[in-house]
């Protein structure tokens, strides 16, 4: 693509802001060299890598690379052999710990049958953690190496400690005892990096020793007491073996280093390709964009597009195609109205769609892949070159109309103002023709009525305008194809005050022709709206109607579930009556035939009484049923917010969670189903409703819990003591341990570092905490420590 084009649709704001989410100096490289790619297996491949990589940001969240340093030279240096210095053997362990951070993020959590574009890149990175644990044991920081780094230089520091606690001893003992008065301060000091004391100037004689130094006034020498002589020198000797057998070390972990370069090289290439495409997809997550679908067609089809550069929570959606029915698109409309804008949001779109950036459009957008854009938008007069706008433009569309081919995609704005009407009309259109006789995709915005009558007048050119409601004077933005606009200058400036009859001296002023085209217009956007605001009443209405057959469909499979459910019960009921009464009838037979002939009337009667009491008892069951007062009718004054009813055509409880509307409906929430119901449908209870925030336990005990309980990811500890803070991070591990985060981002700041010490002798008592380190570059560093729980 040409740079002019990058410069005019301003995809070099879009490459800055993709910078931004790029978290490595490497990624942010990638970014800055990022243009449109031609070929559409590049470009496929480009989209579907962003799109694997916002799903996983939406499902994992973000990750840093902030640990990629460059490597370039440190690898360099390895090759030829040389020995690395701390800060780049630590430069290579942060590396390999982020790689090995990075690996296990990209690990799939799915089937292995099912694998993304982006499998391949983490499967490819070597965390080599034998080799960054090994440097992390030897080398503490820049400045300082571990004393376990090897026996060695074990043995040679406390030899050293050793030494300098002798010198110490005696000097003290000198200090303290028969030197004290001879000496200006009772202190030891350093001198050329040996112990010496402060002697007064007239007393040197009385010290024996070296003078290594004076003090600005004269006054005090600087004297190595003779006694320490040897002692400092075998001091000396010891740190020159400390530094040789720190090069030693350094030395042999550059060898281990040397073993793994192509290793090392692959992890950082991989590591900086993750970071330039997960910077594409938080982009596509901050845009709210989407993958477009290219074709090799030269068809664009974007849905409810959305201009990048503006705010998304004012901009209006625009819909616009091009290239299948008609190649040549007139958009037309008074100023301000977003002509220019959907001008840039074609071409701005096919940019960063062709680079492999997703668009902030619809899903099922369409764009194809053109080898060359250009745009002729904005004033580019050229004071230096001594051309006036006309000129500058036309300069610009004569090297638009020698490049451009079947593959361009051309954008003009304004085309052929800045001169004569007349003349300017007549030569847009022949310049427009020409490329619609090339069959180039084409845009352009105008004012001219001349090029309005073209595009109704020729086949495959389509006018477009940009809608202006007259009543307010203000632009809807709203892009309408297939209706020429009108410039209602007249209505503005009617609205704005001008006198009628200076609009009607101007009105006079233009033929007779060119107003019957500008009423015809006027009446075509008018029965447009009429049409429009019918199809949106009658799109309600079908909703409507859509919904309440569903809502009658779901309400009539509930009457037959409630029927058979009754007619069930009502069955099984009606059997256990009869069972009962055979077994009663049973029973008063065996009685009487126990009884026999010569059995008392007394306990007859007995018998007959006990039988005759069952009976009652099962109609006075049968009585208080029947007797059951019919439910009353509600009322809706009678219901408030918050009420237990019972839905009689579903045999459901639930809490009223609307008041009735003019048609009685409102909506009842029955567990986690929240229905509209009718109030005729509904009765009062008395009993009290589970709440879908309350759980029962077997012995009868409630917990209450939050519908929505969040636990932040990260606790702030600044500015607290020791014991506060403490206190504070003991209860929040146990909140995030419960809530199943898998790590928590803890600020404690550098400072004394007792804070850090803290935290950290803390995290490594609790149980449930599985690893701990301190943050990367980018995450905090020093001031912040990374916990991780068990799984």
């Amino acid at each position: 693509m040409n740079e002019k084009v990058l410069r005019t649709l301003e995809y070099n704001k879009i490459i800055n802001m993709l910078e931004e989410k790029a978290s490595s100096d490497l990624g942010r490289r990638l970014c800055q060299d990022l243009r449109p790619f031609t070929d559409l297996d590049t470009i496929n491949e480009a989209q579907r890598q962003t799109s694997d990589a916002l799903s996983r940001l939406f499902k994992k969240g973000s990750t840093s690379f902030g640990g990629n340093k460059d490597l370039g030279y440190t690898l360099k240096s390895l090759s030829i052999g040389s020995s690395l210095s701390t800060a780049e053997l630590l430069k290579i362990a942060g590396l390999l710990e982020n790689v090995n951070r990075i690996k296990a993020y990209g690990r799939s959590e799915r089937d292995d049958d099912f694998k993304d574009s982006l499998d391949a890149l983490f499967e490819g990175l070597e965390p080599l953690t034998l080799l960054a644990g090994e440097i992390r044991r030897c080398i503490l920081s820049e400045e300082e190496i571990s004393d376990d780094a090897s026996s060695s230089l074990k043995h040679i520091r406390r030899s050293m400690m050793l030494t300098g606690d002798k010198i110490h001893s005696q000097l003290n003992a000198m200090v303290n005892g028969s030197y004290r008065t001879y000496l200006q301060d009772a202190v030891i000091t350093m001198r050329n990096n040996r112990y010496c004391i402060p002697v007064k100037v007239e007393h040197k004689g009385q010290v024996p020793g070296m003078i290594h130094d004076q003090s600005s006034t004269g006054s005090t020498l600087f004297i190595e007491p003779a006694a320490i002589v040897n002692l400092n020198n075998q001091l000396k000797e010891l740190e020159l073996k400390e530094q040789e057998e720190i090069e030693i070390i350094l030395a042999n972990l550059s060898v281990q280093a040397s073993e793994h370069i192509e290793a090392l090289s692959q992890d950082q290439r991989i590591m900086t390709t993750l970071d330039f495409i997960f910077a594409k997809a938080s982009l596509a997550m901050e845009l709210n964009a989407t993958a477009p679908i290219f074709n090799n067609n030269r068809y664009i089809n974007i849905r409810k597009g959305r201009h990048p550069l503006l705010d998304k929570k004012k901009v209006v959606p625009i819909d616009i195609y091009l290239g299948k029915d008609f190649d040549l698109l007139i958009i037309t409309g008074p100023n301000t109205g977003g002509k220019t804008v959907s001008l840039k949001t074609v071409g701005l779109f096919t940019l960063m769609g062709q680079a492999g950036l997703h668009i902030p459009a619809l899903d099922r957008s369409e764009l194809s892949i053109f080898t060359e854009v250009y745009a002729d938008i904005g004033d580019e007069q050229s004071i230096e070159q001594n051309l006036s706008t006309f000129s500058s433009h036309m300069t610009s569309i004569v090297s638009i109309l020698k490049n451009a081919d079947e593959r361009s995609l051309c954008l003009f704005d304004e085309l052929g103002a800045g001169t004569d009407p007349t003349e300017g009309a007549a030569l847009a259109i022949a310049i427009l023709d020409h490329l619609h006789k090339k069959q180039i995709r084409t845009m352009a915005t105008t004012h001219y009525s001349e090029i309005k009558v073209y595009a109704l007048s020729t086949p495959n050119v389509e006018n477009a305008c940009c809608e202006f409601d007259i009543n307010t004077l203000q632009p809807t933005y709203r892009l309408l194809i297939g209706i020429p606009g009108k410039s209602n200058a007249f209505a503005i400036s009617s609205k704005l005050g001008l006198p009628d009859y200076i609009i009607e001296a101007a009105k006079e002023q233009i033929s007779q022709e060119n107003e019957s085209f500008e009423d015809l217009i006027s009446g075509l956007e008018n029965s447009r709206i009429t049409i429009e605001k019918e199809r949106l009443e009658i799109a309600s209405y079908k909703d409507e109607i859509k919904n309440l057959k569903e809502q009658l469909k779901s309400k009539q499979e509930r009457i037959d579930e409630t029927r058979e459910r009754i007619l069930r019960e009502a069955n099984e009921r009606a059997r256990d009556i009869l069972q009962e009464a055979k077994d009663v009838a049973d029973e008063t037979i065996r009685v009487f035939q126990k009884a026999g002939p010569g059995a008392s009337m007394k306990d007859l009667e007995k018998s007959r009484d006990k039988v005759r009491d069952k009976i009652s008892q099962k109609n006075d069951k049968l009585a208080l049923k029947s007797a059951q007062p019919q439910n009353k009718q509600l009322k809706p004054e009678q219901l408030k917010l918050g009420d237990g009813v019972k839905i009689l055509s579903m045999g459901l409880k639930g809490t009223v969670s609307s008041l009735p509307d003019h048609k009685g409906n409102l909506f009842v929430q029955c567990g986690i189903m929240r229905s509209m119901v009718n109030i005729k449908d509904l009765v009062l209870f008395d009993d009290e409703p589970v709440s879908s925030t309350v759980l029962q336990r077997s012995g009868g005990s409630k917990i209450k819990m939050s519908k929505s309980y969040h636990i932040s990811t990260e606790i702030n500890l600044l500015g607290k003591t020791v014991d506060e803070a403490l206190a504070e991070l003991d209860k929040y591990l146990d909140d995030a341990y419960l809530a199943h985060l898998p790590s928590v981002r803890i600020v404690h700041g550098k400072g004394t570092g007792a804070l850090r010490n803290a935290v950290q002798k803390h995290l490594k008592k609790a149980k449930y905490v599985e690893s701990y380190r301190l943050g990367e570059f980018g995450e905090g560093d020093a001031g912040v420590t990374i916990a991780t729980f068990k799984s």
